[in-house]
């Protein structure tokens, strides 16, 4: 890391994968959601859980609620939270219907449980997770960049914002969430964010962060060359002379 402050999070729903990536020193934590389990073919939302933290108590792990009532959603939270010290329970800053989440985000926080509130893409959204947040209890705020920049906006100031109004939240931390290519890792180094998501097709590419461009040219003619030559591919041409 650039500045060594931003922390990589993995992201995904994979046992192997995610017991591999808790056991790497440069992974300080781990997300999961439901559409991630689903593409796992997960069917038991807490049989996987709980087995995955029979292995993962060191490291915060944030394991979503699905219900679209509140009261029910609360139920969720608390029997989330339950089940470890190192659990942040992730809600939705709405339900379905574009009700905010902010007074159950009060109550939960209310009764100490950590959240990670998730799916923000807008400043308004995280003024109003901030003032419902108890103080002193630990909590994330999600920001999803990548699908704010889907939208062919620009979310650096979005995330600069963000963490300026952090900076008077001492015990919250702002996730960029759902990054698409390894440039955001850098981005979010240069604001000093706190954790970054990753998924394992761009932790692959990690090691290519700062690379020296005159060498990724290189590197990319020789993978052209090597390729082409390795299937034998050949043009029949015209001999051309030379005058």
């Amino acid at each position: 890391m650039a500045n060594g402050k931003t922390k990589f999070f993995a992201d995904g729903a994979k046992k192997e994968t995610m017991l591999e990536m808790y056991s790497r020193s440069d992974i300080a934590g781990l997300t999961t959601n439901p559409t991630l389990m689903v593409k796992a073919g997960i069917a038991n939302y807490k049989e996987f859980a709980v087995d995955i933290l029979k292995t993962i108590k060191d490291k915060p792990i944030s394991f979503e609620v699905f219900s679209d009532d509140f009261e029910e959603m609360e139920e969720q939270a608390l029997e989330i939270a339950s089940w470890g010290d190192n659990v942040y329970v992730k809600i939705p800053i709405s339900n379905t219907q574009g009700k905010s989440a902010a007074p159950l985000i009060k109550r939960l926080t209310s009764n100490n449980v950590k959240v990670n509130v998730t799916a923000i893409t807008l400043v308004d959204q995280v003024e109003e997770v901030l003032a419902n947040l108890k103080a002193g209890v630990p909590a994330y705020v999600s920001v999803f960049a990548g699908r704010i920049a889907d939208c062919g906006v620009d979310p650096l100031p979005v995330m600069k914002k963000t963490m300026e109004l952090l900076a008077a939240h001492p015990h919250v931390e702002l996730i960029w969430a759902s990054p698409r290519e390894v440039l955001n890792v850098a981005q979010a180094q240069s604001i000093g964010c706190h954790i970054i998501t990753l998924t394992d097709d761009i932790f692959k590419k990690i090691p290519i962060l700062g690379k020296d461009l005159a060498e990724m040219s290189l590197d990319t003619v020789k993978m052209f060359y090597k390729d082409a030559v390795s299937v034998g591919y050949t043009i029949e041409t015209k001999s051309v002379k030379k005058s």
